[in-house]
């Protein structure tokens, strides 16, 4: 029988010490491939244009600005390489940060704090999730969400029905409401009006810091466990 051919990881990051420890933890995976190591934006879009991998592990914060490098990088590979998963790298742990990811979209991304690279499971887990077109947020940023909307509302996916359940699954992995209405049979309008009782039934009011869709999103992967 044929071995599973390898998934092929790109690593981006500005510190020598995270790009050599990760790429020798990923070393120890044969279900993955390094196929290379980049400082910074520039050079690690270069390569994805050159030779798209599967999977990009990037730091949120590189040069050449040091700010959000990693989110414009998971923005701008959503357009022109839609196929490639990405996972962002964050020092710190931050739902907004985690918010901001997923606001183009939820399905092959992953968000993933620093101090968990080490966790040879976990990772391989993450990209192989990601890889596949799922989304793996960092559960300590699940946890954070849930913790403030159930100071307001107990166990809020309880109040759904089954097929606003069912559509929210779709929210979750990125669709648009055009598209869930093609999958689903049903009308744009139909699916447009389930979404708003999505959102007012798990209390989600208009928030200029964080959209309505990207919170139900991360209430419904912590509902998951992911």
């Amino acid at each position: 029988m044929a071995r599973p051919k390898a998934l092929r990881v790109l690593i981006a990051d500005d510190s020598f010490l995270i790009r050599e420890g990760l790429q020798q933890v990923l070393a120890l995976a044969p279900e993955l491939q390094v196929m290379g190591l980049c400082a910074d934006e520039p050079s690690l879009l270069a390569a994805v244009d050159a030779d798209p991998p599967d999977v990009v592990i990037t730091d949120i914060r590189m040069p050449p600005t040091q700010t959000d490098e990693g989110m414009r990088i998971a923005e701008r590979l959503r357009r022109s390489h839609p196929k490639v998963g990405v996972v962002v790298l964050s020092q710190h742990e931050s739902a907004q940060y985690a918010a901001e990811l997923l606001a183009t979209g939820a399905a092959g991304r992953g968000y993933l704090a620093k101090d968990r690279i080490h966790d040879l499971d976990h990772i391989v887990s993450t990209i192989t999730a990601v890889a596949a077109g799922e989304c793996r947020i960092d559960p300590r940023i699940i946890d954070e969400m849930v913790v403030r909307r159930n100071q307001r509302v107990q166990s809020p996916l309880k109040s759904l029905t089954p097929r606003q359940r069912e559509i929210l699954a779709d929210v979750a992995e990125g669709k648009s409401n055009q598209a869930i209405a093609q999958d689903r049979s049903l009308t744009q309008r139909a699916v447009e009006k389930h979404v708003s009782e999505i959102f007012g039934r798990l209390g989600l009011a208009t928030d200029e810091n964080i959209s309505r869709r990207v919170h139900a999103t991360l209430l419904y992967l912590a509902a998951r466990g992911a």
